[in-house]
């Protein structure tokens, strides 16, 4: 009787790691998951805004050139007025 018992005690114990071993697996994908999405975000969110931003300027200052030279010089004359020994 006790060969019944505890074949038995062996098939509950292997069918009890069997969601755990599942869900493991689940939780491995799933940071798997967020660490490439959150690589990929670091990389859009410091490397696109720049490059966003010059071509923004870029493309106003062609589109409106003289607007860009009075804020240039502007900006110019604000720095150097600060700069000033």
């Amino acid at each position: 009787m006790s060969t019944t018992n505890d074949s038995s005690k062996g098939l509950q114990s292997d069918l009890s790691h069997d969601p755990y071993k599942k869900a493991s697996e689940k939780l491995t994908m799933a940071a798997d998951s967020v660490k490439q999405t959150a690589l990929e975000c670091g990389n859009h969110y410091v490397a696109e805004p720049a490059k966003d931003l010059i071509g923004l300027l870029k493309d106003y200052a062609g589109s409106r050139p003289e607007v860009a030279a009075v804020w240039c010089f502007g900006l110019g004359l604000l720095i150097g007025w600060k700069l000033r020994p």
